[in-house]
């Protein structure tokens, strides 16, 4: 007779919790200098008002994250683009612990647009194994306001 696996409290949780993340398509955003920070599903580009269930999916797990960094532009005749590169940690981590790797890119990708057409700075961190387009990246980065983003003044 076969004996049953022990119940595994944390692996159900764990597993639960990517559920919730893939099924809404949660990525987190970031940009600057205006410091804005929110949740999107990143497949409809639409905003993912915060909520305690998918916070703490996004936080208290470790993840294989995938992090989307842009330098945002606008040239002298007023278009918008943005150079970009993709990076996918190896292992798994948590959110806390993702910092120190994307300061690294968002000044590395800083560094390489023309400092004339830069106005600010951005990522997408998804926590899967994922790849983004440009264009959905584009669209993200456009429904948070990247573009005409104001600097908030610390009190």
């Amino acid at each position: 007779m076969k004996r049953r696996k022990p119940n595994n409290p944390r692996a159900r949780l764990e597993r639960s919790c990517r559920a919730i993340l893939s099924s809404n398509h949660v990525a987190v955003v970031c940009i600057s200098p205006s410091g804005w920070q929110g949740m999107v599903n990143w497949k409809l580009a639409k905003r993912i008002p915060p909520g305690r269930q998918v916070a703490n999916a996004l936080c208290d797990i470790p993840h294989r994250w995938t992090i989307y960094v842009a330098g945002l532009c606008l040239d002298q005749s007023g278009n918008r683009y943005m150079k970009s590169i993709e990076a996918m940690p190896d292992g798994n981590y948590l959110a806390a612990h993702l910092t120190d790797v994307i300061e690294t890119c968002v000044l590395d990708q800083r560094a390489t647009c023309n400092p004339r057409h830069l106005i600010g700075s951005g990522w997408i961190a998804i926590p899967a194994q994922v790849s983004l387009t440009e264009d959905q990246a584009y669209r993200i980065f456009d429904l948070v306001g990247a573009w005409n983003q104001v600097k908030q003044v610390s009190a």
